[in-house]
């Protein structure tokens, strides 16, 4: 089965919030060995509420199934030492400390690859490891900013808009977890490992393909848009008696059965709309002419009549009516995982997006903090006296242990 694909694979993960855990999700998805090593207070993602899910937030939670969990205080030497044992024993390691952080651990790729060189290391940063930008801080919002993204989103004329889900974040897990897929399956041919830079700027940029290839032929900035694509027309969102509907008509067999079922046959050859690159340049006269025959139907009656003659559409959906979508629950899109062990909330979110032929996915509970530190100790070698020590030492976490109150990091 896929799911088991990764089954002999460890992974350690020095990673907190978005980025990093939505790379080491996906590996633990597919059967790795995720151990999520935390600093004294959690991950920070558990703080960044709400909403929350029990005690944790749904920021938290989304990202960070199928992991275990070990608090380690970094900064003490029996931290470090503890750490550079886990990544011994491990085939990837992936960081989103900022640039320089795990060198003064002592536990960076080129100190790591010296005793490990099979070792597949992953950082996750904001502007990447190099650089004049390098060892600026970002998170997903500013770099939406950074990267020009922003400046795509929302109406003309309105103030700046972000997507407001993480995209640059979970766009650039996507995109290490392909690396690191990759990195493995070379090191399977060559017994080589890697290094392995991930970065939110890079993977902001890529988000951005279409665009700024098309301002690099001409320099023109794009517009802001709304719904509307820029490349072609109507593919926007218009709307109708009790709503709104999204339409993708612009190919000239579908404007003309658009037109047609309007009731607008009239607009079929008009000059300004004679074809997609006139209607894009004509967009605002094209909406005006359109808009009017739209708000006299249902979305629920257009969209019956569009399906009817083979014009894209879909309702424009919020999430109260997403999950009730019927393609969702046939595909089994959302995950429901419940922790045997406690009395937790039965979760309720994504799953794996990708589907196989053999394919059975068993999702576990994201971990409480440190809740698996006496395990991942006793696997990499330590006695339980020893590890009774670290735990008397604040050196690791105990399981259990009440945190200290939340402080914004520095």
């Amino acid at each position: 089965m896929l799911q088991h694909s990764l089954d002999n694979i460890t992974v350690v993960d020095f990673t907190q919030i978005g980025a990093g855990p939505t790379c080491t999700m996906y590996l633990g998805d597919l059967g790795a060995r995720i151990i999520k090593v935390e600093p004294p207070n959690g991950d920070i993602g558990r703080e960044l509420g709400p909403p929350w899910v029990g005690e944790d937030s749904a920021i938290y939670v989304a990202f960070n199934r199928n992991k275990e969990s070990i608090c380690l205080d970094m900064g003490h030497e029996e931290g470090r030492k503890i750490a550079w044992r886990l990544i011994q024993q491990a085939d990837v390691v992936v960081e989103s400390f900022r640039p320089g952080v795990m060198e003064r651990f002592g536990l960076d790729y080129q100190k790591v690859r010296q005793e490990k060189p099979d070792i597949v290391y992953c950082s996750v940063s904001a502007y990447g490891q190099d650089g004049p930008y390098s060892r600026h801080a970002g998170v997903d919002g500013i770099v939406q900013a950074a990267s020009g993204l922003m400046s795509l989103i929302g109406e003309a004329g309105g103030e700046p808009c972000k997507v407001q889900t993480p995209i640059v974040d979970i766009a650039t897990g996507y995109l290490a977890a392909i690396a690191v897929l990759a990195a493995l399956y070379r090191r399977s041919r060559t017994g080589k490992g890697i290094y392995l830079d991930a970065n939110l700027f890079s993977s902001a940029i890529a988000l951005q393909q279409s665009s700024l290839t098309g301002y690099l032929a001409d320099s023109r900035l794009p517009c802001k848009l709304g719904s509307a694509a820029p490349y072609s027309a109507p593919n926007e969102a218009f709307p109708t008696r009790n709503g709104w509907i999204m339409v993708a008509a612009y190919s000239p067999g579908r404007w003309e059965a658009l037109c047609m079922a309007l009731g607008a046959a009239h607009l079929q050859h008009a000059a300004e709309f004679a074809s997609s690159s006139q209607r894009v340049i004509n967009r605002k006269a094209m909406r005006k002419a359109l808009i009017p025959f739209f708000i006299q139907r249902t979305t629920e009656e257009w969209v019956t009549i569009l399906d009817g003659v083979d014009i894209l559409c879909s309702p424009v959906h919020d999430y109260d009516s997403l999950i009730e979508h019927p393609q969702l629950q046939s595909l089994d899109l959302i995950a429901k995982i419940q922790d045997q062990d406690t009395d937790s909330p039965e979760l309720h979110m994504p799953g794996f997006p990708v589907r196989a032929s053999e394919m059975s996915h068993r999702y576990t509970y994201p971990p409480a903090i440190s809740q698996h530190a006496d395990a991942i100790l006793a696997w990499a070698g330590y006695s339980a006296e020893q590890i009774s020590g670290f735990q008397a030492s604040g050196v690791v976490r105990a399981p259990g242990e009440r945190s200290p109150p939340f402080q914004e990091p520095q």
